[in-house]
């Protein structure tokens, strides 16, 4: 069996770190907390779970702080967690098996990190984080916000997931202003940091700024293909909100060339055509989703609700205002296979029986 140790940063956490350490703590043989100068409660929780707690003074520089508490670990891997996450029971079990029989010759395991979820609970927004590793000197977080752990070697995908259970803080723009201090020393931006900095600006809602970054690190030809992608629709995000229709399309478009198209772009070209009231284009590109073959054990962003329960409901508006009431309620039946409680998908049914005893009064 492999020992374990878990890293983690924390300041000011007294609100959720307790319910995280809760459900680790008996997955892993050594828990180390770096803590950047909480002013809560958080440290006093930190040492009811370890005496492994230590001081970093905080420098704009996440990797450096991770670096740090990874630098203390001892066992053979290392987990890494934020303080609003957690490890729901059924991943801890899952997580006790691959403890107990992961071969020693794995490098890196990938963890589902699930941060997005509809009102019934389900998973809406997902992707794979490198969250345990083997306690390697060459394995270091990289960049100093929206950091990274640089890997190699022998990497699997797992179907254990980390839960993000963020509780209602604030937008911030530390984040921003990490990168503007940065940029305002000189320092030159990673092509990864690049495009986290326009998504910043995009979020801050500086959109022209935005743009210019965007473009900036797609033109590089240096990014990630799922960053590529992902840049293309936040690009024409920004593109529509100045009012700039065709700048919006391109961005939407250019996304095509990086691979096979994704899902959540093409929904995002048939609502293009959905707010322009051209409702068969609109209809086309929903519908395309319906065919495409969904990405196998990718690392990018995946919104499942856009690989099929979108995309039908969507077609079910744009074919009743085509007045094809047949193949509404077709899609929106199908919508139903996906999340038969949909508040939606109920009410459309509703909708389309009593479009049906009209039409059968009338005639």
């Amino acid at each position: 069996m492999i020992t374990i140790s878990l890293c983690m940063i924390v300041k000011n956490e007294e609100n959720v770190l307790e319910r995280c350490l809760n459900s680790a703590k008996d997955l892993v043989d050594e828990i180390i907390i770096a803590d950047t100068g909480s002013t809560d409660r958080t440290k006093e929780i930190s040492g009811r779970f370890t005496e492994k707690v230590y001081d970093f003074p905080w420098i704009d520089d996440f990797s450096a702080a991770r670096n740090f508490a990874y630098d203390k670990a001892t066992k053979e891997y290392i987990l890494w967690l934020d303080a609003d996450d957690i490890i729901l029971p059924e991943d801890a079990v899952k997580f006790k098996h691959l403890k107990e029989t992961l071969s020693h010759d794995i490098d890196v395991v990938m963890m589902l990190y699930n941060i997005g979820f509809d009102s019934q609970g389900n998973v809406t927004f997902s992707y794979y984080r490198e969250r345990l590793s083997k306690n390697l000197p060459q394995f270091r977080w990289r960049d100093p916000v929206h950091e990274y752990l640089q890997i190699s070697g022998n990497i699997i995908n797992s179907d254990i997931c980390v839960t993000h259970s963020k509780q209602n803080k604030a937008p911030s723009s530390r984040n921003l202003q990490i990168y503007e201090n940065l940029l305002a020393k000189g320092t030159k931006l990673s092509p990864r940091g690049t495009y986290y900095y326009a998504r910043e600006l995009k979020d801050n809602g500086r959109y022209k700024e935005a743009i210019t970054f965007f473009e900036e690190f797609l033109d590089s030809g240096l990014g990630w293909v799922e960053d590529n992608i992902a840049a293309c629709g936040e690009l024409a995000k920004c593109y529509q909100s100045e009012n700039d229709s065709q700048g919006a399309f391109q961005a939407m478009l250019r996304s095509f060339q990086y691979d096979m198209p994704r899902a959540e772009l093409c929904c995002q070209i048939g609502y293009y055509f959905k707010n322009l009231k051209k409702y068969k284009q609109a209809v086309f590109w929903f519908s395309l989703v319906l065919n495409l073959e969904k990405p196998q054990d990718s690392w990018g962003f995946h919104q499942e609700d856009y690989w099929g329960y979108i995309p039908c409901l969507e077609c079910t508006v744009c074919y009743d205002r085509l007045g094809d009431y047949e193949k509404a309620e077709y899609y929106n039946d199908m919508a139903g296979t996906f999340k038969p409680a949909s508040p939606s998908v109920l009410y459309n049914k509703k909708y389309f029986e009593t479009k049906k005893q009209k039409s059968t009064s009338l005639s």
